[in-house]
């Protein structure tokens, strides 16, 4: 596979088949957690353990699971992942847990998790799941914080982050001046706008791209036809 076509569907899977963006799944989560990059950036990692265990186990356990309950087993391995990572983030990483609070528990019915069991772990291979899960992770965090991102800097004025098992600041930087910061985005009002805005962007991405894919497609018949 060449370079050019490995960039290409990267950014297919990071943009196109956005997650949040492109197929609208995991929205709740997003819009609630997104109050900070810490926030985004805690959550995106639980999903991205969760997702490629889940398809890794899925995929192994596929061709002996009977296709009656093959749902509720899906729900049974997800749950225990999402189980697990739990206590481990309550164990190290006490604040970020309280502030993920419930959503946490909540991986376990995220679209995304399920969905990628069932239609993709539960009909390849070990190794082509695994990277199913961690390429969909991925695009999940990479929404988380692009929204963070922008709701912290408008709602707030300052770009932070802190290490989640010491809590001791990393960095902290104020590109706003006190008094011009946008409170609006620190609340739930925020988060829909943020979600609207950049929705509509990647629509927009995606219906140029496929405008672009469609006249060269029909270029390429044109040619095609003339040199018959």
């Amino acid at each position: 596979m060449s370079e050019k076509k490995v960039k290409r569907s990267f950014a297919s899977e990071m943009i196109l088949n956005n997650p949040v963006f492109g197929l609208y799944l995991g929205i709740c989560s997003s819009l609630a957690i997104t109050t900070t990059i810490n926030n985004a950036i805690g959550m995106g990692v639980a999903v991205i353990v969760v997702l490629v265990l889940s398809n890794i186990v899925v995929s192994l356990l596929a061709p002996i699971t009977p296709d009656e309950i093959h749902i509720p087993v899906y729900i049974v391995i997800i749950a225990s992942l999402v189980t697990i990572v739990g206590m481990l983030m309550q164990a190290f990483t006490p604040q970020l847990f309280s502030a993920l609070g419930a959503f946490i528990d909540l991986i376990v019915v995220n679209c995304i998790i399920l969905g990628r069991a069932e239609a993709y772990a539960s009909k390849n291979g070990v190794l082509a799941s695994a990277r199913d899960g961690l390429m969909m992770g991925l695009s999940y965090t990479f929404s988380l914080l692009a929204m963070a991102f922008i709701r912290q800097l408008l709602g707030t004025g300052t770009l932070s982050l802190s290490n989640p098992m010491t809590n001791a600041e990393l960095f902290s930087l104020r590109l706003i001046p006190e008094g011009f910061e946008i409170e609006i985005f620190k609340q739930q009002t925020g988060a829909f706008l943020t979600f609207a805005v950049l929705a509509a962007a990647v629509t927009a991405y995606k219906n140029a791209t496929d405008k672009k894919a469609a006249e060269k497609e029909k270029a390429a018949k044109v040619a095609a036809k003339e040199a018959q």
